[in-house]
């Protein structure tokens, strides 16, 4: 039976890093050293939910972030039924017709879904997970090579 299917948290631990970064960097290393990675998990603890906030949202920029989307799919449905065009001015009216109408829809849900929320949430954001530590975890049986190895890791700096 193999200990790496019923392994509860993919194993002992072999080391632990503040970064997410840090913890891929050493798995990295370990694949660089030959290391069979398939027995090795980054398990992420005391996770935390990080909005950023990146700006007040208005409605003119509800507005032109709906008109953008929204002239994206209408360009991408034009480029569709141009396929279907005999020549090239119906080719570009297509796209131009898909892209005008896509924007103009694009703005009007911009600008509704703005009104909808009757100012509880007047800004845009960013946000991420993020955990407070990141665990290399190993299957037991290749779990002192893994150390090993990450302690050579860890002396290179």
């Amino acid at each position: 039976m193999s200990a790496s299917v019923s392994m509860p948290l993919g194993g002992v631990q072999v080391g632990s890093y503040d970064s997410y970064e840090q913890a891929q960097a050493a798995v990295d290393y370990l694949s660089d050293e030959k290391f069979p990675v398939e027995n090795v998990t980054i398990i992420g603890t005391d996770l935390r939910m990080v909005e950023t906030v990146t700006g007040r949202l208005t409605q003119g920029r509800a507005i032109a972030a709906g008109a953008a989307g929204g002239a994206w799919w209408g360009l991408f449905v034009g480029l569709l039924l141009g396929i279907f065009s005999t020549d090239g001015a119906g080719w570009i009216g297509s796209v131009l017709t898909g892209l005008l109408v896509g924007l103009l829809f694009g703005a009007l849900f911009g600008w509704m879904g703005y009104r909808a929320t009757q100012g509880r949430r007047d800004f845009t954001s960013t946000s991420r997970i993020t955990a407070s530590r990141y665990d290399v975890m190993c299957n037991p049986a290749f779990a002192e090579d893994a150390r090993a190895r990450l302690a050579r890791f860890s002396l290179r700096g």
